[in-house]
């Protein structure tokens, strides 16, 4: 005789859940100004074999209008007004309602008597008010939700550090840095700059200046007081505590380059700072932390700035009146020996871009062969050169021998290298490359302590 097994295995059959259908247009504003909400839905397309749909049937927007005409009464405080001189508690006693913000549901309608010692609970208040006063999230169905960036109450979206909403940071780069050096040096500077915060914990004092060379803290013999700043189209908190730790902070973004500097009353222990940047942005290196001037451009490798080519005029010349003549070059041996031995920066050097500031004019210069300099070079530096008729007349692209000075003014705010309009500044060539290294046989040696 034989067997047969037949084995039936019992399992539970997976339901489909259920789909959405398309979103219905969204309502009127709940207000007639100010902030409101406006909602819209949704049903659930299923047949009774599939679960139902998971998520929300309802989603609310803010809706901003126009701001509501002086002397209105504000939204809570109108609703509690609808009870006035109406029977409550069962009473004959009639009493005037105004809202009360200490009950433990903040989007009740919890209104006091006045003149009495009580409140009463009116059941929700409407959707679109706010949860309290200056908060900026409002109640929807009794409950208390944040508007997210997208402009949806509840949806929990931010913008990342980019400013990007519902962004994971890919679109930027974050920068965290440690500046320790001399009395100057670059810290976060840049255009389209977001989250800027930069602490110092020292007796010594941060300064703020923008591209234009105007200073918007600690400078030009006066320290600025704490508090908030309207600057590069955003707006910067400066806090000093009692023990000398100062920061600064911004959210931005920033429209134009900030430049940070320190103002020095003892060794600099330390400047932390940090910022966001967008990808697409150029990003700072390094190696372009020189100790010593203020401000750098960007580090080496980095492309030059888009800036349309300056023709320099036909006759410049700075005069103590303010006209312009005829620039009177440097020429000779004994000049440039001159140049050469009392000048604290001798090299060859592309000019990348001109940019006038104020009385001066400001070249990028990539510097490309030194000869001789008594304090750090980077590859890209500032040259300035104090005034505005172009000379020495240096062409953006051309290559030059030049041979400049540190220059500290007196309150120590500014420290740069400073071409004078009678420098020396000649075009590059193998026999100027010669002559130049000869002319460095001709300076004294220094004499031993």
């Amino acid at each position: 005789m034989a067997w047969l097994s037949l084995g039936c295995s019992v399992g539970t059959a997976q339901l489909a859940p259920g789909a959405w259908g398309p979103w219905g247009p969204w309502t009127p504003c709940s207000s007639s100004c100010g902030d409101g909400v406006t909602v819209r839905t949704r049903r659930c397309l299923r047949s009774t074999e599939e679960e139902p749909c998971t998520g929300d049937p309802r989603q609310y927007r803010l809706c901003q209008l126009q701001g509501c005409p002086s002397g209105s009464v504000p939204f809570r405080a109108m609703q509690c007004s609808l009870y006035d001189n109406k029977p409550v508690l069962g009473t004959p006693v009639r009493y005037r309602w105004v809202p009360f913000h200490g009950a433990p549901n903040v989007c009740d309608l919890n209104c006091l008597a006045m003149g009495h010692n009580f409140y009463y609970t009116f059941g929700r208040v409407l959707d679109g008010t706010r949860c309290s006063p200056g908060s900026p999230d409002l109640c929807v169905g009794g409950r208390c939700l944040s508007v997210g960036c997208d402009g949806i109450l509840g949806s929990g979206t931010r913008s990342d550090a980019c400013g990007q909403c519902g962004g994971g940071h890919e679109m930027c780069l974050f920068v965290h840095r440690l500046f320790q050096g001399c009395p100057f040096g670059p810290c976060p500077g840049s255009a389209l700059t977001l989250n800027i915060k930069v602490t110092d914990k020292s007796r010594n004092y941060l300064a703020l200046m923008t591209s234009d060379g105007r200073y918007v803290l600690n400078g030009d013999w006066s320290i600025a007081w704490p508090g908030p700043y309207e600057v590069a189209g955003t707006q910067l908190r400066y806090t000093r505590a009692p023990n000398g730790t100062e920061s600064l902070e911004a959210p931005g973004p920033t429209d134009e380059d900030l430049h940070v500097m320190v103002l020095l009353q003892e060794h600099n222990p330390g400047i932390e700072y940090e910022f966001w940047l967008p990808r697409r942005h150029p990003q700072p290196s390094r190696g372009d932390a020189s100790p010593l001037r203020q401000p750098q451009p960007r580090g080496a490798g980095s492309p030059p700035p888009q800036e349309p080519p300056v023709t320099p005029a036909p006759v410049p010349l700075f005069a103590p009146t303010g006209r312009c003549g005829r620039c009177r070059p440097t020429k000779g041996r004994s000049q440039r020996i001159r140049h050469f031995c009392q000048s604290d920066f001798v090299f060859q050097g592309r000019i990348l871009a001109r940019r006038l500031v104020g009385q001066e004019t400001r070249y990028e210069v990539e510097v490309q062969t030194p000869y001789r300099h008594r304090f750090p070079l980077v590859r890209r530096e500032y040259l300035w050169v104090p005034n505005t008729c172009g000379c020495p007349p240096l062409r953006q692209g051309g290559q030059y021998l030049l041979m400049a000075r540190r220059h500290v003014n007196y309150e120590h705010t500014l420290n740069r290298i400073l071409l004078q309009d009678d420098g020396y500044a000649r075009p590059w060539t193998p026999r100027e490359d010669r002559l130049v290294r000869e002319a460095a046989r001709h300076c004294p040696q220094p004499q031993p302590p």
